[in-house]
């Protein structure tokens, strides 16, 4: 079973244990996409093999290899919005233009509210 978690409503990151992550440009092309996903499972799985095999080489190896795909997906670096809005990833929402989307978000879940 997968987790889902809420878009924001302008779809620019998703909320995950209270904080906001970027979502994948969606300008790219579901066959670009699919490719960086796999580059970008491929080195989590070298970091992995590289912490599990104490290679400390390998490991730097794959984390820039993590960090490109996460680039090239969209998902780090320049934002891939074109309004000038500000980055918010890795913030709480309650910091962030997201707080009252959150709130209702939390509100929501909770009957006892």
């Amino acid at each position: 079973m997968s987790i889902v978690y809420p878009d924001t409503p302008d779809g620019r990151y998703f909320l995950a244990k209270g904080r906001l992550w970027r979502r994948s440009d969606p300008r790219l092309s579901d066959e670009a996409h699919a490719a960086h996903v796999k580059a970008l499972m491929d080195a989590r799985r070298a970091v992995k093999a590289a912490k599990a095999a104490g290679d400390e080489d390998a490991l730097k190896r794959a984390r820039r290899a993590v960090d490109a795909a996460k680039r090239h997906l969209g998902e780090r670096g320049p934002v891939w919005w074109t309004d000038g809005a500000p980055d918010y990833t890795r913030r709480a929402p309650a910091n962030t233009p997201y707080a009252a989307w959150a709130e209702r978000l939390t509100a929501a879940s909770d009957p006892n509210r």
